[in-house]
């Protein structure tokens, strides 16, 4: 349905973002945000100072509809007026994506994984100089039973 057939009460019943796409339907050419928000203003018999209060909140809404696209002048149109062209390059081996930062990750895996085999050579150290000091008989008492 086009706005110009609709009634002052239809179009009050409708969203700010519900009455954006029907103009930019309607215009059939992006249009800036002030623009827009002034024609829904007139529709909706609105003063300036709604339009200068609200045209934040508006901006808003347009940003989190999936269905109007913010295009490189600051204009608002129809995300499916719009396509995005993916290229797909044939010749790209997984090698290509291997960079710098994977070395480096691979030799500080490899420093950690040394680091980790030292400290437990230096545990197994540990206990047999336990075992060296006659800690093997020993056992670990309940709170309750040790004595004050």
């Amino acid at each position: 349905m086009k706005l110009k057939d609709m009634t002052y009460e239809e179009i009050e019943l409708l969203s700010y973002t519900d009455l954006t796409y029907l103009l930019l339907k309607e215009n059939k050419q992006p249009m800036n945000t002030p623009t827009i928000f002034r024609k829904i203003c007139d529709l909706l018999k609105y003063d300036e100072e709604y339009y200068v209060e609200a045209i934040g909140d508006y901006y808003t809404s347009l940003t989190i509809d999936k269905r109007f696209v913010l295009l490189e002048n600051n204009e608002w149109d129809i995300r499916d007026h719009h396509s995005i062209a993916i290229t797909l390059d044939e010749e790209d081996d997984d090698d290509d994506f291997i960079s710098d930062d994977d070395e480096d990750e691979e030799e500080v895996i490899a420093e950690t994984t040394e680091e980790f085999d030292d400290s437990l050579e230096d545990e197994d150290e540990i206990d047999e100089d336990e075992d060296e000091i006659g800690l093997e008989g020993l056992t670990v008492l309940p709170e309750d039973e040790l004595e004050d």
